[in-house]
C-alpha cells in the first residue's frame, strides 16, 4: 500500500509545505511505522506526517485469543515507561513491581491491575506525543504527530461492545489482571516470556 501511495502522490506534495495524513487501523508495536512506513513517507517531503490510529493506544496485554502478551512490546507501555523517567518517577515502576508481586500467590479473583499505575500520571496526549517521538526514525526530516482514537469516542462508535480491556485494562475475567500483573513482572525481571491466563 505505501509503495501505491508514494507512486501516487510522487510530485504532489509541496516540500516542506503539505502535511501528509494516513490511517492505520491500531498501533500496536510500532515497528512498521519505524522501520519502514514514515521513511518511505518522508521521500516525499511533507513538512508534517500525522498518523492516526482508529483503534485507542493499546495498552495492556490480552489473554483471550490475541497472542500479545509481553509489555514491552506495547509502544503505549513503553512510552509511559519512558515518561516516568523523563518525569523523575521511575520509583513508580518498582512500586508497582511489588504490588504485582504480592499478589503471586492471591486467587485470580482478588488480584487488582496495579499497571494501571503507569499510566495514571499522564494524559492520552502527553502518551502519544512521547510515541511519536519514540516511533520517528533518524534521519527524517518531517514532524512526526501520532493521533489515538480514545476510548470514549470508541464506545460512542461501538456502543454495544464493551471488548475495551485492551485500552482500558479493565478486564471482563479475573485471569486479565493475573495475566497484566505477570506480564509487568516478567518485564521487569526482563525474562521474555509470555503471561497466560
Amino acid at each position: 500500500m505505501v509503495a501505491h501511495v508514494y507512486d501516487v502522490t510522487y510530485g504532489i506534495v509541496k516540500n516542506q509545505v503539505d502535511t501528509l495524513v494516513i490511517i492505520d487501523d491500531s498501533i500496536v508495536r510500532g515497528t512498521t511505522l519505524k522501520k519502514s512506513i514514515l521513511k518511505i513517507l518522508d521521500r516525499l517531503h511533507p513538512k508534517k506526517i500525522i498518523i492516526v490510529s482508529s483503534a485507542p493506544q493499546i495498552r495492556y496485554p490480552d489473554c483471550y485469543g490475541i497472542d500479545m502478551a509481553k509489555l514491552g512490546d506495547f509502544c503505549a507501555f513503553s512510552a509511559a515507561i519512558e515518561l516516568l523517567k523523563d518525569h523523575g518517577k521511575a520509583d513508580l515502576i518498582d512500586e508497582v513491581y511489588q504490588k504485582c508481586k504480592s499478589q503471586r500467590n492471591l486467587p485470580k479473583e482478588e488480584m487488582v491491575n496495579y499497571v494501571k499505575d503507569i499510566y495514571r500520571p499522564f494524559t492520552d496526549e502527553q502518551v502519544s506525543v512521547k510515541i511519536a517521538e519514540m516511533l520517528k526514525p533518524e534521519g527524517i526530516d518531517a514532524e512526526v504527530e501520532i493521533v489515538y482514537q480514545t476510548v470514549d469516542n470508541l464506545h460512542v462508535a461501538c456502543p454495544n461492545d464493551n471488548g475495551d480491556w485492551y485500552f482500558t485494562g479493565n478486564y471482563p475475567t479475573p485471569g486479565g489482571n493475573k495475566v497484566v500483573n505477570t506480564a509487568f513482572i516478567n518485564f521487569v525481571e526482563g525474562r521474555n516470556e509470555r503471561a497466560y491466563c
